[in-house]
């Protein structure tokens, strides 16, 4: 592999440790993000860090201080309500397109994530919270798939910096509301399948909304 090949490959892969350790929470709301520290735990040298940072500082992950350096961007109830309405616009606008134009291949796809979401439901819904990361990430797949055939890369990739903004949201409060998310999500999957965009616009609207309150409720962001 060439010097050029190594040193891209190097900062592809602390780019996306370092993104997913904030979406998920490793690195807290607010942190400082000290080069030298992330020098040692991602092994990439200074000068890479700050293109990286730079990068996720565009994406809305990271705040730039100037001189001071940079911080994990802070989360707040108004921020929260904000991301989760831009998921639901675009959502709701690609979620009928995907429906008109998904396939058998898509069909199956859409099960597979909706079984493997379920899985980790029940799992939760008995007591395990030792799969929380992976049931969020069984979540995000579930809902991207419902989208994935409406034929627009640029709304997929919008919608997918989106999700991860309000997955970071939901990773910082940790609310599961248990049997009446797990029902939303059975519902999503049947409307998929029968091709009802209205009624799964409908229960996307109630899916999200309902998170938002009882994160809002429960007090984490203030």
């Amino acid at each position: 592999m060439s010097v050029e090949l190594l040193a891209t490959s190097i900062a592809d892969r602390a780019y996306d440790r370092i993104r997913t350790d904030i979406v998920f929470g490793r690195l807290a709301p607010g942190a400082r993000l000290r080069l030298d520290r992330l020098a040692t735990v991602y092994g990439a040298s200074v000068s890479t860090l700050r293109e990286i940072l730079s990068r996720l500082s565009s994406e809305g992950l990271v705040l730039a201080e100037g001189q001071r350096g940079f911080r994990v961007a802070p989360v707040s109830p108004a921020g929260f309500e904000d991301v989760a309405a831009m998921r639901l616009l675009l959502e709701t606008y690609a979620m009928p397109l995907s429906f008109a134009a998904g396939d058998l291949e898509w069909e199956s796809r859409v099960v597979a994530a909706h079984y493997k979401l379920a899985v980790l439901e029940r799992r939760m819904m008995a007591g395990d919270r030792d799969g929380i990361e992976l049931w969020k990430r069984y979540d995000r797949e579930f809902h991207q798939v419902l989208i994935e055939a409406c034929g627009s890369e640029t709304l997929l990739d919008l919608y997918g910096g989106v999700f991860d903004q309000y997955l970071r949201y939901q990773m910082v409060a940790i609310v599961f509301r248990g049997e009446i998310a797990a029902e939303e999500h059975k519902i999503l999957l049947d409307c998929a399948l029968t091709r009802d965009a209205d009624r799964a616009c409908e229960v996307l609207t109630r899916h999200v909304n309902g998170c938002v309150t009882s994160t809002l409720e429960s007090g984490v962001l203030r």
